[in-house]
């Protein structure tokens, strides 16, 4: 396992391990064991004697090899990323679905002036950078103060009777503020987090840290992670592989086969394609079980042992997705997964074709059971042709969209005078804003839709998301019926169900009776 001591990124981001599982190696070992014992082997069983250690070691590299790799499973890590850009989590950390993270939301908290990931340039390049960092920095600010008139006029309307000035309101305001300035803000912008993560998966992030988007970053990170690891037990990381070098990752072999260095008149057409098939919409169906409803109450019928005629399809369906007699629905818990019935939900499938901010998307890709295929970042970056997706709350004041359109143009104009003086794309695109559209496919099953859309139809969340939501919910519902007419915001479901209080978010209350409103009336501005 090579290692790499040190990086050129300034500051450098901090790994530490902060929980782990005592004797990982020996634990991957013992579960191996036990498979074929009489009984179950422990850790120290496989420790115990120099007969026992040949014998793990025998094991270890047997199964290694042969791809047997529950075994490594099993031990769970837990590490703290601070100084981490935004980018890299987007990237790389959270675009897979086995970890689990808790990061600082740049929703909530005011993102400070340094907080953000410099690459290694020299001299006029990390000049052109810091400058323009400091100008996007500039803007966020200015925005914070720009947008609020627009907020408090609208927040006044939806809860008359507060007064803006108390700190519980003007707090509530700022973060409402807060949320629509970040989209100026850099990718480099740093975030700090908890990051749970199996051995496997750390194997899988050591063999794939050199790849898109941000490969010196992941690296180095990936490589503190092992290091962390291997002081608590230095076997257990021995039989990893060397990463694969950038240049022999397919992304990388595909990227420089189809697009090489001139790629502009190929990628306009792909971006213009691909708006033009949204038809206006964030989301777009574009692909779906052909008979999701009837698959469904079949589903139902034969968990239960019934024929149609006992049970037909409308009356299967609205026995899973009517929260007042599916109350599952309704738990906290979201209890769909290790329901018997509710797992009828997973046959339905369904395809969307999507464009969210950067900033959105690091969101919206936390919901892990709905993968997507998101791109590689340059592939999808033009020279010269500024892109970036502009908020409602921006559009609705003037002096803020001129503002936030003078920040874009700038900010293209850097990332064009960086590549100019050959700065690579990977240190150059740091500067992208969180507002750049990420264009994808995504796709999933109903049970797993059924969570994202509940949780993201709620005013509270991220503008972008609840958007993507409704136009996929709306589609669903003129596609199946049947299907579509379960389907609403959390607070509706709650209702259904008879949980009370139907609103449970508190002072968080977007303070509108959005359960007694049909799908195609949601509308807000904040």
């Amino acid at each position: 396992m090579t290692a790499v001591t040190q990086t050129t990124l300034t500051p450098e981001p901090i790994v530490r391990l902060e929980n782990y599982f005592q004797e990982p190696y020996n634990l991957a070992i013992a579960t191996a064991r036990t498979c074929y014992s009489s009984k179950v082997i422990s850790s120290d069983d496989v420790g115990k004697d120099e007969k026992s250690r040949e014998q793990r070691d025998r094991i270890a590299e047997s199964i290694y090899k042969a791809g047997h790799h529950t075994t490594i499973q099993h031990p769970t890590f837990q590490f703290v990323l601070e100084k981490v850009s935004r980018q890299f989590i987007w990237s790389f950390l959270h675009a897979h679905p086995f970890y689990n993270s808790e990061q600082v939301s740049q929703r909530y908290v005011e993102v400070k002036p340094e907080n953000f990931t410099i690459p290694p340039l020299e001299d006029r390049a990390r000049e052109i950078y810091l400058t323009t960092v400091h100008e996007q920095m500039d803007a966020y600010h200015a925005l914070i103060e720009l947008v609020k008139p627009v907020v408090v006029k609208e927040y006044q309307r939806i809860f008359p009777s507060r007064n803006v000035e108390e700190k519980q309101w003007a707090s509530a305001i700022k973060k409402r503020c807060q949320e629509i300035a970040r989209y100026v803000l850099p990718v480099a912008t740093h975030a700090h987090l908890y990051h749970t993560i199996s051995g496997l998966t750390l194997h899988r992030y050591w063999r794939l840290c050199q790849q898109f988007d941000a490969p010196l970053e992941q690296r180095f990170v990936v490589q503190r992670m092992v290091e962390e690891v291997s002081k608590i037990d230095p076997a257990f990381m021995a039989l990893a592989e060397d990463p694969i070098p950038m240049d022999e990752t397919l992304e990388y072999q595909c990227f420089q086969f189809f697009h090489g260095r001139g790629r502009n008149g190929a990628t306009n057409q792909f971006l213009d394609e691909f708006d033009r098939a949204l038809e206006g919409r964030t989301s777009k169906l574009i692909d779906h079980s052909a008979r999701a409803q009837e698959s469904m109450a079949q589903a139902v019928r034969s968990m239960l042992g019934l024929t149609r005629e006992q049970l037909g399809d409308a009356k299967a369906i609205r026995l899973i997705l009517d929260p007042s007699r599916n109350r599952y629905l309704g738990d906290a818990l979201t209890l769909t997964t290790m329901s018997k019935l509710s797992r009828a939900m997973a046959h339905p499938h369904f395809t969307f074709k999507k464009k969210l901010s950067h900033t959105a998307d690091s969101q919206d890709q936390r919901h892990r059971m709905v993968p997507a295929s998101r791109p590689i970042l340059a592939a999808q970056f033009i020279s010269g042709r500024p892109d970036f997706i502009t908020p409602p709350l921006i559009a609705a004041s003037p002096q803020a969209q001129e503002a936030y359109q003078r920040i874009m143009v700038r900010t293209w104009e850097a990332i064009d005078q960086l590549l100019n003086l050959c700065v690579s794309e990977e240190f150059a695109l740091y500067l992208l804003p969180n507002a750049f559209p990420v264009r994808f496919e995504e796709s999933g099953d109903l049970m797993h839709f059924h969570h994202k859309w509940v949780h993201r139809l709620c005013y509270t969340a991220q503008e972008e998301i609840w958007n993507a939501s409704r136009d996929e919910v709306l589609q669903v519902a003129q596609q199946f019926p049947e299907i579509g007419k379960w389907l609403a915001a959390p607070c509706w479901v709650r209702s259904q169900a008879s949980e009370r209080p139907v609103c449970p978010e508190g002072d968080r209350f977007c303070g509108v009776a959005v359960w007694k409103l049909p799908v195609e009336n949601y509308q807000r501005l904040i």
